[in-house]
């Protein structure tokens, strides 16, 4: 069970299918000794661990993948040595875990297209992988799976298979691709999926990729705990600014155990599969921005760089317990109003906060910077109050400030004692 919206690291930023053990390892390490009294925990392996020729971000099409005789997906043994011997993802779990953590995996809807092919059984019953799948229910960017038909004998024993697998390693979440936008045509697999699931552990659904559909917003609060509202983010202004319309779509559904997902930070180095030198192209005000707008809407937070390569300033971006507080305490956040104000565009959203008070922050979408003042009275705050600026700790009696181009400031309002 989750009580706060999820935190922690996903290896698809920095490298896409690649990930190696090692470099999980050292990101958990980092993690652990760094960011977990943050409230930074989860350490998913991204796409394709069961792929040996795993490169960059580009997949291989109708490759070889690792897969046991029950028709279910394992680490490839070259990449992830530790799950030699039928061990599995066991050993790197329980390592992560030694450390404080938890440990995720990303998995493709339905069932390998090599099992299929191969006809290879289903684990507890006396059907095969081709009586289960869904042959005409593909992905379009990935040759790995085709679907399962959830009216087929065996179809739910499949899924439970891989799920009680899973549980047996150590995972406590799972990315689920190719499922969360596919609606309604997916629409019962997700059930199907999400029952397996349930019934083999307690383990946090994740689901991919985006832009969700509002429409099936219900059906997404009941079958899992965060689905992605955007296709994969990057670190593009045009895609940041974009997020602040899909925040305001989403953010009536967010609540206990369910939470709409803007999907990873890209901070710090990225694309490391491509070049080591590679590193996030937003702005610091960029990335404050984007900090700011995740926490008070309370999207899931997964870094999506390496972390043993992160600065000072990405280290302040992601240890600042104001900010990581709003992003557990906020409630009922909501844009308040976007205004041009001196020529740029001034977004204002607000939040109660659970332990009292009022959350705003202000965002400056224009292309110069502007001097902003807010009336406390817009976010429902009337009377004296005490504000404090969350990035930099500094005490204010006005909502009132310079704000850089593309920028943010973040505040909590109390009322003062009379």
């Amino acid at each position: 069970m989750i009580n706060s919206s999820p935190m922690g690291w996903n290896s698809w930023d920095c490298y896409g299918a690649a990930v190696t053990e090692d470099i999980v390892r050292k990101n958990a390490e980092f993690c652990a000794k760094h960011l977990k009294k943050y409230g930074w925990e989860y350490i998913v392996v991204d796409i394709q661990w069961y792929e040996p020729t795993a490169e960059n971000h580009e997949y291989h099409p109708f490759t070889e993948l690792c897969m046991d005789e029950y028709s279910r997906l394992i680490p490839a043994e070259n990449r992830f040595p530790s799950s030699a011997g039928g061990k599995g993802f066991a050993p790197l779990a329980e390592y992560v875990h030694s450390l404080g953590l938890k440990f995720g995996i990303h998995i493709m809807r339905g069932i390998p297209r090599q099992a299929v092919h191969r006809n290879t059984p289903i684990k507890g019953t006396d059907v095969t992988a081709r009586q289960v799948a869904k042959t005409n229910s593909i992905c379009m960017w990935n040759t790995d799976m085709y679907g399962v038909d959830p009216g087929k004998k065996g179809a739910y024993e499949y899924y439970k298979s891989i799920f009680e697998l899973y549980a047996s390693w150590g995972v406590d979440f799972i990315k689920c691709d190719d499922i969360a936008r596919e609606m309604p045509a997916c629409e019962t697999e997700l059930k199907l999926l999400s029952d397996a699931l349930r019934a083999s552990g307690d383990m946090v659904l994740s689901l991919s990729p985006g832009p969700a559909l509002i429409e099936y917003a219900e059906m997404y609060k009941q079958y899992s705990n965060m689905w992605r509202i955007t296709d994969d983010f990057w670190d593009d202004w045009k895609l940041l600014y974009n997020m602040f319309e899909r925040a305001q779509v989403w953010s009536i559904h967010t609540g206990t155990q369910c939470y709409p997902d803007a999907d990873m930070l890209p901070i710090g180095p990225l694309r490391q599969d491509y070049d080591k030198n590679d590193r996030t192209r937003f702005t610091q005000d960029e990335q404050i921005t984007m900090l700011t707008l995740w926490s008070i809407f309370r999207s899931p937070l997964f870094i999506g760089g390496e972390m043993t390569g992160f600065d000072d300033f990405t280290m302040s971006l992601i240890t600042n317990e104001d900010i990581l507080t709003m992003h557990k305490n906020a409630r009922h956040s909501h844009q308040v109003w976007r205004r041009d104000i001196d020529g740029c565009e001034i977004i204002l959203w607000a939040a109660q906060n659970t332990d009292g008070g009022t959350y705003i922050a202000v965002f400056n979408a224009g292309d110069k910077p502007a001097r902003v003042t807010i009336d406390p009275e817009d976010a429902g705050f009337a009377g004296s109050f005490a504000a404090k600026e969350l990035w930099s700790g500094e005490m204010c009696g006005e909502i009132s400030a310079d704000i850089p181009s593309h920028g943010a400031k973040a505040y909590l309002l109390c009322g003062e004692e009379s």
